[in-house]
C-alpha cells in the first residue's frame, strides 16, 4: 500500500511540475565546449561601455554567474537551439550562492562576432532593457558548436 502511495504521489508531482513548467524533461547529453575568451571579454567591454555611456554603472564580473552561464551555452549547443531552457534553476542557484535579489539572462547565437551579439541585444527592447537594468555583476559565455556557430549566454544579478 505505502509503494502504491509513493507512486501516486511521484505521478501527481510529475504531471504538476510537467504541466506548469517550461524546464526541459528530456535528458541531454552535454559536452563541455571550448570557450572563446577574447569574445566574452569583448562583449562584457561593450555591455559595460554602452551602461556607462548612458550613467550606469559598469557590472562587476561574477565567477559563480559565469559557471552558469557555461553550463548553459554547453546546453544550448547540446540541443541546438536557442532557450532559456532552466532558467529557474540557473536563477535559484545565484541567489543562493551569493544572495541576489535579482537574476536576469540574453542568449543569443549566430553572431560572428561580439559587436554584432551586442548591436542585436541592443536592438531588441527586451534584451536592451536587461542589459541597461538595475544589475550590479555579470557574466558572458560564448562558445562555438561543431559546425563554427557562437552561442553566447549572458547572466546578469543583484
Amino acid at each position: 500500500m505505502l509503494r502504491r502511495q509513493y507512486i501516486i504521489i511521484s505521478i501527481l508531482i510529475l504531471s504538476l511540475t510537467g504541466s506548469c513548467s517550461k524546464e526541459s524533461a528530456e535528458p541531454l547529453v552535454v559536452v563541455r565546449a571550448l570557450s572563446s575568451p577574447e569574445v566574452e571579454q569583448e562583449l562584457l567591454g561593450l555591455v559595460n561601455a554602452h551602461r556607462m555611456s548612458l550613467g550606469y554603472t559598469s557590472l562587476e564580473f561574477s565567477p559563480v554567474a559565469y559557471e552558469y552561464a557555461s553550463a548553459h551555452t554547453d546546453y544550448m549547443i547540446a540541443s541546438g537551439t536557442l532557450n532559456h531552457d532552466n532558467f529557474s534553476t540557473r536563477a535559484s542557484g545565484i541567489s543562493e550562492e551569493v544572495n541576489a535579489e535579482s537574476v536576469a539572462e540574453n542568449i543569443a547565437r549566430d553572431y560572428d562576432t561580439a559587436q554584432q551579439a551586442f548591436n542585436g541585444w541592443l536592438e531588441s527592447s527586451g534584451h536592451r532593457t536587461t542589459m541597461e537594468g538595475d544589475f550590479t555583476h555579470t557574466a558572458v559565455s560564448v562558445k562555438k558548436d561543431a559546425s563554427g556557430n557562437y552561442y553566447y549566454t549572458q547572466l546578469f544579478f543583484r
